[in-house]
């Protein structure tokens, strides 16, 4: 076991709100053997403290160790995290079900075209599409990119709908419903033959644009691209061309480059994009599932163990 300080303060940054609510969050903190308070920026810390956040911030540095309440971790900087030995933890692990769930959603509405008979519901109008049109997710192949806790649980959810799934990573170990691997390096042989391309890698500085012209081209036309990722693993320019030009069938998007999307962007009144406001992992529940795991962790820290999602 590993020799730290006594941790003697948990600390929740009010930047939580972001994702969950912040007073039914400490609340189910009330059980840990350690006092929990609700803080805001004006908060130091020191040796016996630890924080849950949802945002970074450098006076985070100074406390015993941070917990970031949400899986992609990419604003924090580990190597100032390394150097100062503070341990960081995220919050990966339990999102498989509430994102897989959505990219089934989205995969669903293109499929049996739900958006489409909503929007002409908007208008009063009773819609008959052309015969031709409407499909099923089974014995489609659907493609994920990037096979961590996201990508499982897609992958699991689009096999028991009867699709042929799949996979990009880098490891080659099985993964449940999963009927074949590429390496990265294949990515554009795995997607060229997927009517869904389901993008679940996590953002790094090798996945940056990860999906781009080249990606988009070799898709088919009648695909569509599913980001329930990073908005900056696909190139949204390149993307906006290939739904414009028709390259593409649709997308759908949970993720952007910037956020929220920007009014004038042209996603907005394209007819073949899905749009939601990065809450594929939203349910009623996500309070609870981030605090289980940050129970786990104060538990594991008292005891010298490693903590679990340690990610510097």
């Amino acid at each position: 076991m590993t020799e730290r300080l006594e941790l003697k303060q948990l600390y929740v940054h009010t930047s939580i709100g972001n994702v969950i609510p912040e007073e039914a969050f400490v609340e189910t903190l009330d059980d840990i053997p350690i006092p929990t308070a609700l803080v805001g920026d004006s908060k130091t810390y020191g040796e016996g403290d630890a924080v849950i956040t949802y945002t970074s911030r450098p006076e985070f540095l100074d406390a015993a160790w941070v917990h970031c309440a949400r899986a992609g971790y990419d604003e924090f900087d580990t190597s100032a995290y390394e150097k100062r030995g503070v341990p960081l933890t995220n919050s990966t692990g339990i999102h498989g079900a509430t994102v897989g769930e959505m990219v089934v959603g989205f995969m669903l509405s293109f499929a049996r075209l739900l958006h489409v008979y909503r929007d002409h519901q908007n208008d009063c109008e009773w819609h008959t599409p052309d015969y031709e049109r409407p499909f099923t997710i089974e014995e489609e192949r659907v493609c994920v990119v990037g096979l961590g806790t996201i990508g499982a649980g897609t992958a699991q959810r689009a096999d028991a709908l009867g699709a042929d799934v799949v996979g990009v990573r880098r490891s080659d170990d099985p993964v449940k419903g999963v009927s074949r691997l590429y390496d990265p390096t294949e990515r554009e042989t795995a997607i060229a033959d997927a009517r869904f391309v389901v993008v679940a890698t996590p953002h790094t500085p090798a996945t940056e644009g990860l999906i781009g012209t080249k990606e988009l081209d070799a898709m088919r036309e009648d695909a569509y691209l599913i980001n329930v990722a990073r908005g900056q693993i696909v190139d949204q320019d390149a993307l906006i061309v290939a739904l414009e030009d028709g390259k593409i069938a649709g997308a759908a998007l949970d993720v952007f480059e910037e956020e929220p999307l920007l009014e004038d962007s042209p996603l907005w009144d394209l007819e073949n994009v899905i749009i939601a406001p990065h809450k594929g992992s939203a349910t009623n529940r996500y309070h609870l599932d981030i605090a289980d795991l940050v129970k786990e962790n104060v538990q594991r820290y008292r005891n010298g163990e490693s903590l679990k999602n340690r990610v510097a």
